[in-house]
């Protein structure tokens, strides 16, 4: 199943040296499989920043180099021939880089700022909910995850 990521409504108050609104650059992105576990799980929503500049280690929303209407989340790895080498945490799936090889510049949209775990799934109980309240909220970058270059 694809990742997708939806924007909130443009606001206009702070505005960046271009002249466009800096929370209009805001939005979410929901996971929806698990190509990026552990780091991500599906129905966790990320905070992302539209147009933002990207490390090698970030997150990032990219369009799907064979269907431009599809929007994945994965890791950037780092700059090769050609643009983004990208790949999920999870080795054991495959849509990224592996398979499709380097993504231009131009199909990177956003990299994400914060994930927001979901709360589905836990169990009623004082430790899950507890459990759940302290990981619900991280910051994404590059040390969200112990990062191996390949």
């Amino acid at each position: 199943m694809p990742e997708r990521a939806r924007e909130r409504p443009q606001e206009r108050e702070q505005q960046d040296a271009h002249g466009r609104g800096l929370l209009s650059r805001i939005g979410l992105a929901e996971v929806y499989n698990p190509s990026m576990m552990p780091t991500l799980r599906p129905g966790d929503q990320l905070v992302v920043h539209y147009g933002a500049a990207v490390r090698p280690g970030d997150i990032v929303v990219l369009r799907h180099p064979f269907q431009h209407d599809l929007l994945i989340v994965k890791r950037a790895v780092g700059r090769r021939t050609g643009g983004w080498w990208v790949q999920g945490d999870n080795p054991a799936v495959f849509n990224d880089s592996r398979e499709f090889g380097a993504v231009p510049d131009e199909l990177l949209v956003a990299r994400a700022w914060l994930r927001l775990r979901s709360p589905r799934g836990i169990q009623l109980s004082v430790t899950s909910v507890l459990g759940w309240a302290l990981s619900a909220v991280r910051p994404l970058g590059p040390f969200s995850r112990r990062f191996r270059a390949r």
